[in-house]
């Protein structure tokens, strides 16, 4: 520890002089005076900086509130969260690392997603969608599971996510009763006119599906302070709102699948749980005027021109892993590729809309199976802690809420993926990582138990 501090204090003399050195002015006295202070509070404060990075970049909050664009607050936080994490886990050693065999997993599927760049059809596509997002997904899913490493950590990691969808919902509602950057006359979206991935509705409804597990997962766990559930249950509302107001098919599945997996705890009678499940999805396809849809509506006979879209979609992508069975097309090549695998070509290329059949045609069939076999995995070890909390009284609400949150979320994606594209954007990253730190929390209670 000593030596580290001493390192520490060796570097931030030397990059004084040097800058003093070239910049010789008064003003860079007082930047430089504050440097130190600067660096010391990003060194301890790793676990924030990580955590706002990941929700920022995944809520992409600046977006939602134009006023934050300009700040570039992404990268101030990704650069202050990176050295923290260099500092931590190769000088200072505080930062505890440990593996897991859900880890394991993954870490084939991201080599066959790098070696995929490479054999990309596209490869300056690929390089670029690895630059911009996928490089910092893989960093900061590692870095949330070795930084979680406490009950206090998850309940704050957990609360910041309800108050980043409860934001999210609020922008989004805001918009669809000002009629602000409507799809197809009926459907709210955020950021559109930035180029944000949330001016997709579908797009939208995914991140708004993701905090509802926790929000839901927050308001019925008993333990959890009384105001903190009562402002997740109105999260929870807000967030269903919002999913409505999306009309997301794939948002509205994969809010029910959360829902359901929090009822099946609730209610013992199978057949009372079908019907109510069967009655809430009949209410909320109403309620979202999925039939008013000027694309995927009941004005369109037959299998309507959404569903057939998707269709055609995921037909180009088993050509494309068909052809390219080990390495598929390459990261985020499926858009480039449609033209030349679609039977259908009406003047446009088109999304995938499905994360199962985007893995596979871009990361190629062998690809494919390892995805699923890291979802098994993630499943296999969320069932395995909520058996183990569910024989013991002792365990933080905060951790019990954090492990069905996680479940509940992992049937929502895998429900929602049918529709939604989300093999290479951040919910299953994050969920993994709060998979496995649940996990091992759970572990250490265990042998702190035993001692």
């Amino acid at each position: 520890m000593a030596q580290a501090q001493h390192l520490f204090i060796f570097v931030a003399i030397f990059l004084i002089a040097i800058v003093w050195h070239f910049v010789p002015h008064p003003l860079v006295v007082i930047v430089l005076a504050c440097l130190p202070l600067g660096l010391m509070f990003v060194l301890s404060q790793t676990f924030w900086l990580v955590t706002l990075f990941v929700l920022f970049s995944f809520f992409r909050i600046h977006e939602a509130i134009p006023a934050l664009y300009s700040l570039k607050i992404p990268l101030l936080l990704s650069m202050g969260a990176l050295f923290a994490l260099l500092w931590h886990s190769m000088i200072s050693r505080k930062l505890t690392i440990y593996w897991h065999h859900s880890l394991t997993w993954l870490a084939v599927f991201w080599v066959l997603v790098i070696l995929g760049i490479v054999f990309a059809s596209n490869i300056g596509m690929a390089i670029k969608s690895f630059k911009e997002i996928y490089w910092k997904i893989i960093v900061m899913t590692l870095a949330i599971t070795w930084l979680v490493d406490s009950d206090k950590k998850l309940g704050h990691m957990s609360f910041l996510i309800v108050l980043s969808g409860l934001l999210i919902a609020s922008v989004a509602l805001f918009n669809s009763v000002n009629g602000i950057g409507m799809v197809e006359g009926t459907r709210v979206t955020i950021g559109r006119d930035l180029g944000s991935m949330l001016g997709d509705p579908n797009d939208l409804s995914l991140v708004l599906m993701f905090p509802l597990a926790f929000s839901i997962g927050m308001a019925s766990t008993k333990g959890i302070k009384t105001p903190t559930r009562i402002l997740s249950l109105l999260v929870s509302v807000a967030l269903m709102a919002a999913v409505i107001a999306t009309q997301s098919r794939g948002g509205l599945l994969g809010s029910l699948a959360v829902f359901g997996i929090f009822a099946i705890k609730m209610i013992r009678s199978k057949a009372l749980l079908i019907c109510l499940g069967l009655l809430a999805a009949t209410i909320l396809f109403a309620a979202a005027g999925i039939s008013d849809r000027a694309s995927g509506g009941a004005a369109e006979e037959g299998i309507d021109a959404s569903a057939m879209g998707r269709l055609y979609a995921w037909e180009a992508a088993i050509g494309m892993a068909v052809d390219n069975p080990l390495t598929g097309v390459g990261l985020n090549n499926f858009y480039a590729n449609y033209y030349f695998y679609s039977s259908h070509w009406d003047g446009l290329n088109h999304a995938v809309h499905s994360t199962w059949f985007g893995v596979l045609a871009e990361t190629g069939i062998l690809g494919l199976i390892i995805f699923v076999c890291f979802i098994g995995s993630l499943i296999r070890t969320s069932r395995a802690t909520l058996k183990a909390l569910s024989s013991d009284k002792n365990y933080s609400p905060y951790l019990i809420a954090s492990a069905n949150s996680v479940y509940a979320g992992l049937m929502g994606i895998i429900v929602s993926g049918t529709f939604l594209t989300q093999g290479f954007n951040w919910p299953i990253y994050i969920l993994a990582a709060l998979t496995v730190a649940v996990a091992k929390l759970e572990q250490i209670h265990c042998q702190n138990e035993n001692q």
